[in-house]
């Protein structure tokens, strides 16, 4: 009998390591997968910089006097310069990862520093650090393109004189708006979401009889966490789209239905979890309160709720996790818009939405998209590991028991 139940412990010792083991291994995995190809597009450029990139035809002065002059600094051997036309191009790649030409330097005297617009907008333009040249067209030579490497077309310059035009594009494919836009809805969706499912939990835990109807009430918050998000992505676009339409000038999905979306899928989370961490405050707390004299607000308020802080800041954390990871709702409730001008009424997306857009291109761009789910999963280390700081100072400096 013995042996046979040492064989039985050791059976389930095995699956539940095994289990262990094999979620580690598929963590593992699929962190080093996004590692290994999202590193490559990671800089400070990626973050900082707009999403949409403008392009531009232009032509030369009738006045332009060639430069014909040495550059004023020193210019890397993966650089070419041109003394006729005072410019330096370098062989880049853009922040979507495509080959580009990179405008490196241009000198003061160059005459591509005032232009001729041959759009619309601004009548004069000038070339910049950091722009790219897409081709440059001249009368009686061929065009000269970006796919052919900046070294040739530095050459190609050197032997003209002239040129009918140039077609040149400002950086672009940075993600600065959905960062802002998935901070926007991070702190409206809270705003919505806590003081809701804290008070829901509180009233659940601390007042309300343990009755049919609370019973029925548990069930139906457990009932909407299996709920599929993009069902709340519909109710999101029948019914806040409409409403913040008709209080605002919003046009469509704007930021507000999209946090007021995400904070009806929060709330079970948020209600649950709250609640699990006022049931863990010991009895005897309650007691002893009450027994000094205090009312119950004043007990709840005051001793059960700051000794339950950690375990809402756990709901803070699991809140702010959905709100960066999630996309099916948002794309009925916000848009699939990528906007670089944000605005509360206005429509973008978030980082997870915008790593789905960047899978429907053709081809999908994968490196940018493993890239921005880099950043998602260094963003929820970093929270995670703020928010077990704050709760571990928090109990140690007023003694709240975890």
């Amino acid at each position: 009998m013995l042996n046979k139940r040492k064989t039985k412990d050791l059976f389930f010792q095995i699956i539940t390591y095994g289990a262990a083991f094999f979620s580690l291994v598929t963590l593992s995995l699929i962190v080093f997968y996004v590692a290994s190809n999202g590193i490559k597009l990671l800089n400070i450029d990626l973050i900082t910089n707009n999403y949409q990139a403008f392009n531009y035809i232009a032509d030369t002065r009738e006045d332009q006097v060639l430069c014909n002059c040495l550059p004023t600094i020193e210019i890397p051997d993966d650089s070419y310069y041109s003394n006729r036309w005072g410019i330096a191009l370098t062989d880049s790649t853009d922040l979507l990862g495509k080959n580009i030409v990179e405008v490196y330097y241009i000198h003061p005297n160059s005459p591509l520093n005032d232009l001729i617009n041959k759009g619309t907008g601004e009548e004069l333009l000038h070339l910049d650090t950091d722009y790219s040249i897409i081709r440059i067209a001249y009368d009686g030579s061929p065009t000269s393109l970006s796919r052919y490497g900046a070294e040739l077309m530095i050459s190609d310059l050197d032997n003209q004189y002239d040129f009918r035009e140039l077609e040149f594009t400002t950086t672009g494919g940075g993600i600065r708006g959905s960062i802002i836009t998935t901070l926007y809805l991070i702190v409206l969706t809270l705003a919505f979401a806590l003081p809701i499912g804290i008070g829901a939990a509180v009233y659940l835990n601390e007042y309300a009889k343990n009755n049919r109807f609370t019973r029925l009430v548990r069930s139906f918050i457990e009932t909407l966490t299996g709920v599929p998000s993009i069902i709340y992505g519909l109710m999101g676009l029948a019914v806040f789209v409409p409403f913040i339409v008709s209080i605002t000038d919003a046009t469509g999905g704007s930021i507000i239905s999209g946090a007021m979306t995400l904070a009806v899928i929060l709330l079970p989370v948020v209600i649950r979890t709250t609640e699990e961490s006022l049931k863990v405050v010991p009895d005897d707390y309650r007691f002893a309160s009450l027994a000094l004299g205090a009312s119950k607000s004043q007990t709840t308020f005051n001793i059960i709720l700051p000794n339950a802080f950690p375990g809402i800041l756990t709901a803070t954390l699991l809140a702010i996790g959905r709100i960066i990871g999630e996309s099916a709702a948002l794309v009925f409730a916000i848009g699939t818009a990528i906007k670089d001008d944000i605005s509360l009424t206005g429509q973008s997306t978030s980082l997870a939405v915008h790593i789905w857009s960047m899978m429907g291109d053709e081809p999908a761009n994968i490196e940018l998209s493993t890239t921005i789910a880099l950043i998602i999963l260094f963003i929820v280390l970093i929270l995670n590991l703020s928010i077990k700081f704050i709760s571990k100072n928090y109990m140690k400096r007023f003694g709240v028991s975890a």
